[in-house]
């Protein structure tokens, strides 16, 4: 295939030198050129924070991002006083709209207080048709994905806007019962039916979910089903930190790749080295590449996109499978396969170019070569 075969769109990026740009790419013994990866949960990076960042310093951060091989992203916003989630998708609204991420992720803030995990719990609420509205305005048509808990008071009822307004319903931060999460989960299934093979999603499956029990079996298991009957996708972060490698391992096995995303969940210390940081308005320290509260809460993640497909390589699932869960799969949440997530005649030019050692030996993003620099 050759770069001109593929859709590129002029994002502003310094080009490589000129020898790079020729119609025809040949690899170096021993390199694999995959679809560029694509992050469906990210909350920042490079020492930048989505949530209270401006946008020069968003695309400051998406440009590291885009060179380190994740080409599309998809921006995350934590629960947080109501003016600043406002604030925070009109910044991002105009980011996607200028295609520098492709659309809106609010985790919250219809959460559950008993799962809230890093979400400050001083802003959850249950949802109401009023401040849904406005947040669905404030994304100007580019909110993507909502994380949500079924057992709350009006979820029903915030599942049904949610799909009315092609955003996923994506379940998270949850205490609900296996039967809530299940009937919640065919909802939004259904209400998504005929939006190019949209499902809901599954907000970083085991995390901020009570642990199955074989009395109580909870959201986990509803989700289980779900996702193996093709009626959902579950997130995993792979970072060996949110979840032991043989759980990853199981998953694809049990799941197929076709119903799981590789996310990061990175936060402003991803890519950056142990310290203090920022999720939203909480403060983070991050110790031998660990996020945590205070409180001890993990508080995001802080691996890269190839740093999760390498991990769960490492586990024993095979390249193809990986890649796929961090390229195809999420492009089929956003309803753009064949757009993005694929290196296939008509799609946006994002080509990662990878050394045996699935490290990245070049990048790229829109039909450009890119480079961190």
């Amino acid at each position: 295939m050759t770069a001109r075969e593929l859709i590129g769109a002029p994002l502003g990026y310094p080009a490589r030198p000129p020898e790079h740009d020729v119609n025809e790419i040949r690899l170096a013994p021993g390199q694999l050129a995959v679809p560029g990866l694509v992050d469906l949960h990210c909350h920042g990076g490079y020492g930048v924070d989505f949530p209270s960042a401006d946008a020069a310093a968003a695309r400051t951060a998406l440009h590291r991002m885009h060179a380190a091989g994740t080409t599309t992203v998809l921006a995350s916003l934590v629960t947080a006083a109501p003016a600043d989630l406002l604030s925070g998708l009109e910044m991002l609204s105009g980011l996607a709209a200028a295609g520098d991420i492709a659309g809106i992720h609010l985790e919250g803030p219809f959460l559950a207080a008993a799962r809230c995990g890093a979400q400050d719990p001083r802003w959850l609420r249950s949802p109401d048709r009023e401040f849904a509205d406005s947040l669905i305005a404030a994304g100007k048509g580019h909110l993507r994905t909502m994380t949500y808990a079924p057992e709350l008071p009006g979820a029903d009822d915030l599942v049904d806007l949610l799909t009315t307004h092609s955003v996923v319903p994506s379940l998270g931060h949850t205490a609900a019962s296996a039967d809530d999460a299940g009937a919640s989960l065919a909802r939004a299934a259904a209400g998504l039916s005929g939006q190019a093979g949209r499902v809901p999603t599954v907000t970083h499956l085991f995390n901020g979910m009570d642990p199955i029990h074989h009395r109580a079996p909870g959201a986990v298991t509803a989700a289980l089903r779900a996702a193996r009957a093709g009626t959902a996708v579950v997130e995993l972060i792979a970072d060996n930190t949110h979840l032991d490698p043989f759980v990853v391992a199981a998953m694809f096995e049990l799941l197929g790749a076709e119903n799981i995303v590789l996310v990061t969940d990175a936060m402003a210390a991803a890519g950056l080295a142990d310290g203090s940081y920022r999720l939203g308005p909480a403060a983070v320290q991050v110790r031998n590449g660990v996020a945590r509260l205070e409180s001890g809460s993990i508080a995001g993640g802080t691996a890269s996109m190839l740093d999760l497909v390498r991990n769960t390589v490492a586990s024993g699932v095979p390249l193809e499978s990986a890649l796929r869960s961090a390229s195809e799969v999420p492009a089929r949440v956003l309803g753009r396969v064949g757009q993005i997530g694929s290196l296939t005649a008509g799609a946006a030019a994002d080509i990662l170019l990878l050394d045996a050692d699935l490290r990245p030996a070049g990048v790229m993003h829109r039909g450009t070569w890119i480079s961190a620099a």
